[in-house]
């Protein structure tokens, strides 16, 4: 007998998008699973180290939260259309913990020609360049960067070198793409990047894979529909539990002070908008696990959690969630409700025709990879606004915007919760 509660796969796209828009979940799995995501929405601190030690034991995908293969999407009617027949020609570094210089799929994208590859370490440089299918490599992306064939460069190293390293490609006439987050900790090196990148005149993108997780791509096309109005209020989570540190490159991970690592839950709202966070108030709470003591970590950070409240660019309330330490359920996920309507694992409000809400295609050849099939699709988007001579989704006013406020927050968080204003990027 028929299950009368069974849902039959979508038949196209129109359908998937009704059901995603429709859909009643129990509970947030339920939520996450109704809407495509399954288990690789649980994410992983995205930023690659290249510490020798970081690669023990992390041959292949790594078993680290967010490394969960998506759950098999109903297969999408959208072909995807090449913009160009050009072929970008890409360098690719950092091989660390992650593996993320070979995760993002641009060797197997039709428009991207891999030049050359690097790490700090020979042999996992030379295991780069064999997920990369190429043969050329250089011992820092400093020499890289020299290689004038070279158009673009994929920075995946350490993420306090990720404004040093996108800083260093830039000047030397390369178009970025990096891992999370755009800077790290110092409001000075946002500064320095955001006038590195009007500079260039070259296109910058950080891939927050939050901003292609199925849900916030369907809150993004609603929003833009005006489904929802302005933003009452918003949250965003991202919950990973670490009660020991992943190894990383002199230990960078060690005591990470949670809002240093913002931009998967603050996407919930920047990354629905295009907006930004105008002011802050956080609050920690001192943690009990080891490396998450001041005496124990180069930050002198106390707090395994910090909880954000902000005030956002619309002139609603924002709450975004980081925490290291406190086990149970895992990943980043996010909420919102507008005057004209909410997004809790479904559209409730005024709107009655929906916009497409099904994400992009893939390339062929492409997977759509990790931390909810966000992997390929950020490399698709970064290549074609090359090619387009576009600014990308997540550029470098959006970057700065998701990870700025987060500093700002661990510094409001140190002071007991004091409101701090946040600075605005714009292009």
């Amino acid at each position: 007998m028929k299950n009368p509660n069974q849902h039959q796969a979508p038949a196209n796209d129109h359908e998937k998008a009704q059901q995603i828009a429709s859909a009643n979940p129990f509970n947030r799995r339920s939520f996450l699973q109704s809407i495509g995501l399954g288990s690789a929405a649980l994410g992983f601190v995205t930023g690659c180290s290249s510490d020798k030690k970081a690669d023990e034991g992390s041959k292949g995908n790594p078993d680290i939260q967010g490394f969960e293969k998506t759950e098999a999407e109903a297969k999408s009617s959208k072909k995807w259309v090449a913009v160009s027949d050009k072929k970008v020609r890409v360098g690719i570094v950092g091989y660390g913990l992650c593996k993320f210089g070979a995760a993002f799929e641009f060797q197997n994208h039709p428009n991207v020609e891999i030049v050359a590859v690097s790490d700090l370490f020979p042999d996992r440089c030379a295991e780069l360049a064999k997920a990369c299918k190429c043969s050329k490599t250089y011992p820092s992306l400093e020499e890289l960067v020299k290689d004038d064939s070279i158009e673009a460069v994929f920075i995946a190293t350490d993420a306090p070198s990720h404004a040093k390293h996108a800083i260093e490609a830039l000047s030397h006439g390369k178009h970025v793409a990096v891992a999370v987050p755009a800077v790290f900790g110092s409001l000075e090196d946002a500064d320095r990047l955001y006038e590195a990148v009007k500079k260039s005149g070259k296109k910058y993108m950080m891939f927050e894979t939050s901003c292609f997780h199925e849900d916030l791509y369907a809150m993004k096309q609603i929003y833009d529909q005006g489904g929802f109005g302005k933003l009452v209020y918003s949250e965003g989570e991202y919950y990973h539990y670490m009660d020991e540190p992943l190894a990383s490159y002199k230990e960078w991970r060690v005591g990470l002070p949670p809002q240093y690592y913002p931009t998967h839950s603050n996407a919930y709202y920047v990354g629905v908008t295009g907006g930004s966070f105008t002011e802050v108030s956080c609050l920690g709470i001192p943690s009990i696990v080891k490396q998450l003591q001041p005496a124990n970590n180069r930050y002198k950070n106390p707090f395994g959690t910090e909880i954000a409240l902000f005030r956002t660019s619309e002139g609603g309330m924002s709450r975004m969630a980081v925490s290291w330490d406190s086990p149970g359920d895992h990943g980043e996920k996010g909420r919102i409700r507008g005057q004209k309507g909410s997004f809790y694992g479904k559209y409730e409000g005024h709107e009655t025709k929906l916009p497409d809400l099904v994400r992009p295609p893939l390339p062929p050849g492409v997977d759509e990879g990790g931390h909810g099939g966000s992997h390929g699709r950020l490399t698709d988007e970064f290549i074609s606004a090359v090619l387009q001579d576009r600014l990308p989704l997540v550029n470098i006013a959006v970057a700065l915007n998701l990870t700025v406020a987060g500093i700002v927050a661990h510094n409001s968080a140190m002071k007991g919760g004091e409101t701090l204003k946040i600075p605005q990027y714009k292009i």
